[in-house]
């Protein structure tokens, strides 16, 4: 029996420039920058696949072809491997996506901000709950642990209502972030009454950022339709989020886990590094190295 709150579709907004990566990015999108063997958007992909979504829906712009090249097929490749008998890497490449994963790509036409990108999948996500995921944001759960959009699927199916990961950031910081406060929900769970974007410390309401992993009912289309643009001349999420607020509850999760913010050079880099380290073929060899050099 199906479960009475499944999230079963997951929206990528993948059409940002990725102007903090230049040259880099110039040709290449920013979500196909690796992390030691895969791009950024396979992480979040497999986390979105780990936590039971099978529909994954990638808001695209110009120049980000390489992404659905990335969930395609490739046939002569995989041709040559297994001709070439090297079952290991085509079992590898194959596993990109799964048999029973959709993909579905739709374009953002302007940049108009995180808001917009989710209301250009709203057609294909229909009248269904479903999940936000930023891959710059590189989520890692717990060991042994739940991935954190399966931590937050599960406190979904219990809810029924809309759930934001959050994490308690620094007050020097806060400024880069939206920021949620409220009351205790429940286990790691808060009930939001405020939420705020990008608010400077002095008017924080609290140092819990949200990062970036939502699960949205689709009422949330209703009011991303009606927002005015925000800051920036951009249909901002937040404000989005702020006007359900008044209409159905929203919650904060605060998850398990760590977050790389790959979006900047530093958090790439610390992800980099961690993620090698943990790598189950190379991650003794790399640490020797790491421990030859004259830091």
């Amino acid at each position: 029996m199906p479960k009475p709150y499944q999230v079963d579709v997951a929206v990528f907004p993948v059409a940002g420039l990725g102007t903090r990566f230049l040259p880099a990015t110039k040709a290449s999108p920013k979500e196909m920058l690796p992390v030691v063997d895969k791009p950024l958007i396979q992480y979040a992909v497999e986390e979105a696949y780990a936590a039971g979504v099978r529909h994954m829906v990638f808001v695209t712009g110009r120049s980000k072809r390489a992404i659905e090249d990335h969930f395609d097929t490739a046939y002569e490749l995989e041709s040559e491997l297994e001709a070439a008998g090297k079952s290991a890497l085509l079992n590898t490449v194959q596993a990109v996506q799964p048999a029973d994963m959709v993909c579905t790509y739709v374009r953002q036409p302007r940049s108009l901000g995180l808001g917009h990108a989710v209301l250009c999948a709203a057609h294909i996500v229909g009248q269904h709950p479903f999940a936000v995921l930023l891959a710059d944001d590189l989520m890692v759960g717990p060991a042994n642990g739940l991935p954190v959009l399966a931590q937050m699927t599960r406190a979904y199916e219990s809810l029924g209502r809309s759930v934001l990961a959050v994490q308690e950031v620094p007050t020097d910081q806060v400024s880069r972030y939206g920021i949620v406060a409220g009351s205790p929900a429940g286990e790691r769970l808060m009930s939001i009454e405020r939420i705020v974007e990008k608010p400077s410390p002095a008017e924080a309401p609290s140092r819990m950022g949200v990062a970036g992993r939502y699960i949205l009912t689709p009422r949330i289309f209703d009011e991303l339709r009606d927002q005015p643009p925000g800051a920036g001349g951009e249909i901002q999420l937040t404000d989005a989020i702020a006007r359900l607020m008044a209409k159905e509850r929203v919650y904060a999760y605060q998850y398990e886990g760590k977050r790389y913010d790959c979006g900047s050079k530093e958090g790439f880099l610390q992800a980099t590094v961690e993620l090698a380290l943990q790598h189950p073929q190379m991650g003794a060899s790399f640490c020797e190295y790491l421990k030859s050099l004259a830091l």
